[in-house]
């Protein structure tokens, strides 16, 4: 049943579907994908009962890699997470892919995650940093593969970039990283700027990868 008249928790969704994932740890890697909705986004409510049983039928249904877990703060939703995954007796990896601002989300879901992927620009609020760091701890303390993906602003200098590299190192030894250049970047990816930056980056940490995006519409985000 996809609608609010269960008691049970319930969550906006963009859709539950299947893909090739464009970015990231797992970039290339067919997925299913559950995207939680954008204020922009067509949405449907679903109980955590519904959202168990698409998954289910989800994973009958063909051959994946694994499920991704993504789109707006898919980690304010952890009640309806909570509900569903066990529901759901999903077997196949599942990842979420998040912003990191929500660290205290990762301990309750941890029994379910295969992998924590954190995705900044690298141009944040103040904070916005930390909880990023705190985020990436908290999956190494649940046990649970974690990446940081860097897709920088416009305006995110090196620096910043190699501060948030270095970081993520500090955080846990185990953090894959991977660089995304700007859309556009692929002709001049190899030039002074990211040839330079990639080797800096894996001079701090040496799980660095840099790697252009996957287009439309092979690709979800």
């Amino acid at each position: 049943m996809i609608g609010a008249r269960s008691t049970g928790p319930t969550a906006a969704l963009a859709g539950v579907s299947s893909g090739v994932q464009a970015h990231g740890i797992w970039s290339g890697r067919r997925q299913g994908f559950v995207r939680f909705a954008g204020e922009a986004e067509t949405a449907i409510m679903y109980t955590a009962a519904a959202l168990a049983n698409e998954l289910k039928k989800l994973a009958a249904r063909t051959v994946y890699h694994s499920l991704a877990l993504a789109g707006r703060d898919v980690l304010g939703n952890l009640e309806f997470l909570t509900a569903a995954l066990p529901v759901a007796g999903v077997t196949l990896p599942i990842m979420v892919d998040c912003d990191g601002q929500r660290p205290e989300a990762i301990a309750p879901l941890q029994t379910y995650l295969a992998m924590v992927q954190v995705t900044t620009d690298c141009a944040g609020p103040a904070g916005t940093e930390d909880r990023v760091i705190e985020t990436l701890a908290a999956a190494r303390a649940g046990g649970c593969q974690h990446a940081l993906v860097i897709a920088p602003a416009e305006q995110a200098s090196d620096a910043v970039i190699l501060r948030a590299v270095e970081r993520a190192r500090d955080a846990s030894s185990a953090t894959s990283i991977i660089i995304h250049p700007p859309p556009g970047a692929e002709k001049d990816v190899l030039d002074a700027r990211w040839g330079t930056l990639t080797e800096r980056a894996v001079g701090l940490h040496p799980d660095v990868r840099l790697v252009l995006r996957l287009p439309g519409p092979a690709g979800m985000r």
